[in-house]
C-alpha cells in the first residue's frame, strides 16, 4: 500500500536505497545531489544546511536537503570526517534523451578509508587496511588509494594494535567473522571506523590470483614478496573492499611495498610521539620546523623519511653529499625553489587518472608541472642525484606530454567536462566545424540589442539568455506599450517583460542545438584524451618520485641555511659526540640566542649510560628530547643545530617519556610506564639509543628506586642490551651506580643557588645532584606558602631519618590543626625576624650590636624549626 503511494521518482530511490541500509545516499538529480528521509535528517545538521521537505505521494513529505554537485568534495569531507559512509547515485543517461524517468545508477561508495579529495590533503596519507589474525601471525596491509601506495607485512599478532597506531589509518577492514578482533581494534582505537568483509576473502589463494590479476604477473617475487608470504591475504582484501565500493580502475597502484626492511629504522608510536615529530602541545614539531617544501609530494616524503630513518651508511652520505650541494649554491637553490612552487601534486593527478576521475583543471596543472619540471632540468647546471632519475626518454615523453595537453585544452578550462568551451581551437576538425556552424548566428544575437534599440526606440532594451527560458528581449514596464506587434511574450517579471521573436527562436534553436553536439564532441574528446594519459601512469609517477625528492633537498637546505646546521659526521661506531647541541624546536620558540646548548658524548665501552639528576623544570626532559630529534634527523640525512657531530648510526631510538594512563583500557600510569620499558628491555640491542625519562615515578617510592637501579643494571651488564643510554631520573641513589658500574656516568642539570631562589642554568655537567628542588618549583607554581614552608619541615626530617609518629604527639598537639600548629607558629616567627631586620639601621649599628643581632636571629629560627 505504502508503495502504490510512491512517485515514480521515490521508487527508484527507494529501490537503491534499500540495498545500502546503514549508508547515506547521494541521489543525483540535476545540478544536485539530494538526500531523502532519515539520510536527510542525519546529514543536513553534519553539513550545515536546510532541511526542508519534498511530497512523495497523494499527502506524505519526506525530508529533503541537497547539495550543489560541483562542491560535492567538501561536503563529502564533512560527512567522512564525521565517520558517515556515503553512496554516490548519479545519472547514467543524458536528461534531454530520457524517455520517462532518468536512469540512475550507484557509481560509488565513498569510505573513510577510500575517500580522495580533489585537492591537496596535505603530508598525512588516508590509509586503508585490513588485518587477519591467524595464530600468533597477523597479516597486515594498507592502501592510500589517491597515491596509488601499497604496503603488506606480516607481523606477530600482538603487535596489530601498535602497528596500527604507527600507520593510523582511517579505516580498518577486517573479516566479518572475527568479533574478537573487531572488539580488540575498536576498543584500543575507537577513534577508527571499522568495515567487515568475507572471510573467503582474505583467504590466502584467493587474494594472491587477486593480486597477480591486478599487476598483471605470473608471481609477485618481483616486488620481493616469496610464495607462501601470509601477508597476501589482506592485501588481497583491500583489493577485494575497493571493488565493494565500485572502485574497479586502479591503473596507478603499480607495485605492493613491504615497509620495514633492514635499510630503514623503525619508530614506534611512543617514539614519533615521545620526540615530537609531527605533534606537540607548542603547536611546533620537528616537521614543522624542517618542512620548507613547495609541494605536496616533497611534503609527504620528508614525513616518510622522519618516520622511518636511513640505517645505511653509503645513502646517507649520498644524501648529505645531495645536500650540500644546495647549502653551497644559493643560486642553485632559487632556481629549485622557483619552479617547484608552481608544480602541482603529480601523485594524486596520476592517481586520478588512473582512476578515471581526473578533471580539466587536473590535466592543465599536469601540463604546468611537467613544463615547470623540465624547465627546471634545463635551467639548472647542477641538480642533486635523485634515487628516481629522469633519462633523456623520459624528459621527451614527459614534453610530449605537455604538449599534447596544451594542444587540446584551453587555457582556463572549467571544472568539469559537462560545462563545455574545454577544447582549443584547431585541436579537432569536427569540433571546429560545430563552432563554425553557429558563429554567424551568435555574431547575430551578439548585434541584435544594438539593432533592435535603434529600430523600437527603447533605450532599456536587451537581449539576454538562461539556461531555463534560452534567449529573450527584455524591455522594462515602462516601455511595454511601444513594442513591435512581432514581439511574442515569453515570460513576465516584476519590472519587465520578455519576448521573443520567430527568427530570434530559429537562431536559437539552431545554436541550442549545435551547442550540444558541440558539448558531445568535446565531452568524447576530453574522454579519449584522458585515457590516452592514463598510458603514462608510470613515467607521471616517476616524475612525481623525482620531483618529491628534489623538495625534500631543497626544503632541508633552506632549514639548514635559516638555523646555521652542520654536517654532522656519520659512521658505524658506537660513539654519539655532540658539541654544542641545540633543540631544533625550541630555539626556534625561545628569542634569538637565548637556548643553552649542551655537549654530549655517548659510546658503548666507557660511557654507556647517563644518569642525569638536577630539578625539575631545568631542562631534562629538553636534553633527551633534543639529543634523540639530532640522531634522527642526522640519519633522515639533514645537517643538524650544533657546532660539531660525530654520530654512529643506531638501529632503533627508544623513548620512555612522561606520566600517562590509558583509563580506558584499564591501565593506570604506571602500567602504561612498565609497558613502555618492557617494550624497549625486550627489543634494544648494542646499537640502540634509549633515552629515559624517569622510570618507576608511578609507584611507592622504594619499589619504583628498586625497578629503576635494576633498569640500569639490565642495561649494563646484560649482553647485547648494551644500548647507549640517557637516564634522567629523580632518584638520587641512582648516582651511586656510578661507582658500581664502569659505564654508567652521572651528570646533571646545572643550577645556580642566590638568595633562597634557584636559577636554572640549563646546562649538562657531569657530577650527581642531590636536590630536586621540588618545594621551589611548587612555590612557583603558586603553592600556598604555608604548604611549602610546613614541605620543607617534613623534607628536613625525612633527610634525617625522621619519621613522625604517635608517639611524638603529646595530648595538646592532637588536639590543635597541624596547620594552627606547624605553620602558625612557624609563619610567626618569620614575621618577627623580618621586622628585626626591617628595624635595624646598618649605619647605626656598632659591629658588636650587629654580631648580638644575629645570634639573636639564629636562636629565633633554631627554637621554631628544630
Amino acid at each position: 500500500m505504502v508503495e502504490e503511494k510512491l512517485t515514480p521518482l521515490m521508487e527508484q530511490y527507494f529501490r537503491i536505497k534499500k540495498d545500502y541500509p546503514d549508508k547515506i545516499l547521494f541521489f543525483r538529480m540535476g545540478d544536485f545531489y539530494e538526500m531523502f528521509g532519515d539520510d536527510a535528517e542525519e546529514a543536513a545538521p553534519i553539513l550545515q544546511i536546510a532541511l526542508t521537505s519534498r511530497a512523495h505521494g497523494k499527502s506524505a513529505r519526506l525530508p529533503l536537503a541537497g547539495i550543489p554537485y560541483h562542491a560535492m568534495d567538501k561536503y563529502l569531507a564533512r560527512l567522512i570526517e564525521a565517520g558517515k559512509k556515503v553512496v554516490i547515485c548519479e545519472q547514467t543517461e543524458n536528461p534531454k534523451l530520457a524517455k520517462g524517468l532518468v536512469k540512475r545508477e550507484v557509481v560509488e561508495i565513498v569510505t573513510p578509508g577510500t575517500f580522495t579529495p580533489a585537492g591537496d590533503n596535505g603530508y598525512r596519507p588516508n590509509y586503508l587496511a585490513t588485518a587477519v589474525v591467524d595464530g600468533d601471525t597477523c597479516a597486515l596491509s594498507y592502501m592510500e588509494l589517491s597515491t596509488g601506495e601499497f604496503y603488506v607485512e606480516s607481523i606477530k599478532s600482538e603487535d596489530l594494535i601498535d602497528r596500527l597506531r604507527t600507520i593510523s589509518p582511517s579505516e580498518v577492514v577486517l573479516p566479518e567473522s572475527d568479533d574478537s578482533l573487531q572488539s580488540r581494534v575498536k576498543l584500543y582505537l575507537p577513534e577508527v571506523s571499522l568495515s567487515r568483509l568475507e572471510d573467503w576473502k582474505f583467504d590466502y589463494d584467493t587474494a594472491h590470483q587477486k593480486l597477480l590479476d591486478l599487476f598483471g604477473v605470473d608471481n609477485l617475487e618481483g616486488f620481493g614478496i616469496s610464495n607462501g608470504f601470509s601477508g597476501v591475504g589482506a592485501a588481497g582484501a583491500v583489493l577485494y573492499y575497493l571493488e565493494e565500493n565500485k572502485l574497479i580502475e586502479l591503473k596507478h597502484i603499480r607495485g605492493l611495498k613491504i615497509p620495514r626492511d633492514d635499510s630503514r629504522m623503525f619508530l614506534d608510536q611512543a617514539t614519533i610521539e615521545n620526540l615530537e615529530l609531527f605533534s606537540s602541545a607548542s603547536g611546533k614539531s620537528l616537521y614543522s620546523i624542517l618542512n620548507r617544501t613547495r609541494t605536496a609530494m616533497g611534503a609527504r616524503f620528508l614525513a616518510r623519511a622522519l618516520q622511518a630513518p636511513l640505517q645505511d651508511l653509503a645513502s646517507l652520505k649520498t644524501r648529505q653529499d645531495n645536500l650540500q650541494l644546495l647549502v653551497d649554491d644559493r643560486r642553485l637553490l632559487e632556481i629549485i625553489a622557483e619552479h617547484l612552487k608552481v608544480i602541482s601534486d603529480l601523485e594524486r593527478i596520476a592517481g586520478r587518472l588512473g582512476r578515471f576521475r581526473a578533471g580539466p583543471r587536473d590535466l592543465t596543472a599536469l601540463a604546468v608541472s611537467l613544463k615547470s619540471t623540465l624547465d627546471l632540468i634545463e635551467n639548472a647546471d647542477e641538480l642533486p642525484g635523485c634515487e628516481t632519475m629522469l633519462d633523456d626518454d623520459d624528459l621527451r615523453a614527459t614534453a610530449e606530454i605537455a604538449g599534447l595537453i596544451e594542444t587540446a585544452l584551453v587555457d582556463d578550462p572549467p571544472a568539469t567536462i559537462t560545462d563545455g568551451h574545454l577544447i582549443r581551437s584547431g585541436y579537432d576538425f569536427s569540433l571546429d566545424e560545430l563552432k563554425a556552424s553557429i558563429s554567424s548566428s551568435q555574431k547575430w544575437i551578439a548585434e541584435l540589442q544594438a539593432i533592435e534599440k535603434e529600430r523600437t526606440g527603447i533605450p532599456s532594451l536587451k537581449v539576454g539568455f538562461n539556461k531555463v527560458f534560452g534567449y529573450y528581449i527584455e524591455v522594462s514596464r515602462s516601455y511595454v506599450d511601444t513594442v513591435p506587434e512581432e514581439y511574442v511574450r515569453k515570460q513576465t517579471l516584476v519590472s519587465a517583460e520578455r519576448y521573443i521573436t520567430d527568427e530570434l527562436k530559429q537562431k536559437e534553436e539552431l545554436i541550442l542545438s549545435a551547442e550540444e553536439k558541440i558539448n558531445s564532441r568535446e565531452e568524447m574528446l576530453f574522454l579519449e584524451l584522458r585515457e590516452k594519459l592514463s598510458e603514462k601512469i608510470e613515467l607521471l609517477q616517476k616524475t612525481a618520485d623525482y620531483i618529491s625528492e628534489t623538495d625534500f633537498y631543497h626544503a632541508l637546505a633552506q632549514a639548514s641555511l635559516s638555523g646555521n646546521y652542520i654536517r654532522p659526521e656519520l659512521n658505524d661506531s658506537d660513539r654519539i659526540e655532540i658539541k654544542n647541541g641545540r633543540h631544533p624546536v625550541i630555539e626556534q620558540i625561545l628569542p634569538s640566542g637565548k637556548f643553552v646548548p649542551n655537549d654530549t658524548m655517548v659510546d658503548t665501552r666507557k660511557s654507556q649510560i647517563h644518569l642525569i639528576t638536577g630539578p625539575n623544570m631545568a631542562g631534562k626532559s629538553t636534553y633527551l628530547r633534543q639529543v634523540g630529534q639530532l640522531v634522527l634527523m642526522a640519519q633522515v640525512g639533514a645537517f643538524i643545530p650544533a657546532e660539531s657531530a660525530e654520530i654512529g648510526l643506531v638501529d632503533r631510538i627508544f623513548t620512555r617519556v612522561g606520566a600517562t594512563d590509558k583509563i580506558t583500557l584499564g591501565q593506570s600510569t604506571f602500567l602504561v610506564e612498565m609497558n613502555e620499558s618492557a617494550n624497549i628491555l625486550n627489543n634494544c640491542t648494542g646499537k640502540s639509543l634509549i633515552l629515559l625519562d624517569e622510570i618507576g615515578r608511578g609507584t611507592s617510592t622504594y619499589d619504583g628506586l628498586s625497578i629503576a637501579w635494576a633498569v640500569a643494571e639490565f642495561l649494563h651488564e646484560t649482553e647485547r642490551r648494551q644500548a647507549r643510554t640517557l637516564f634522567a631520573t629523580h632518584y638520587h641513589e641512582l648516582t651511586r651506580l656510578s661507582e658500581r658500574f664502569k659505564r654508567i656516568k652521572n651528570f646533571q642539570v646545572a643550577v645556580k643557588e642566590w638568595q633562597d631562589q634557584i636559577i636554572f642554568i640549563r646546562k649538562i655537567i657531569p657530577g650527581g645532584c642531590d636536590d630536586s628542588y621540588g618545594i621551589f618549583v611548587a612555590r612557583l607554581a603558586g603553592v600556598p606558602r604555608e604548604v611549602t614552608e610546613r614541605a620543607r619541615v617534613v623534607l628536613k626530617q625525612l633527610e634525617k631519618g625522621v619519621f613522625f609518629d604517635k608517639a611524638d604527639k603529646t595530648e595538646n598537639r592532637e588536639a590543635e590543626s597541624l596547620f594552627d600548629h606547624k605553620y602558625g607558629g612557624q609563619v610567626e616567627t618569620w614575621q618577627k625576624v623580618i621586622e628585626k631586620l626591617q628595624k635595624a639601621d646598618p649605619n647605626q649599628t656598632t659591629p658588636l650590636e650587629a654580631l648580638n643581632l644575629l645570634v639573636k636571629l639564629k636562636q629565633m629560627l633554631e627554637d621554631n624549626f628544630d
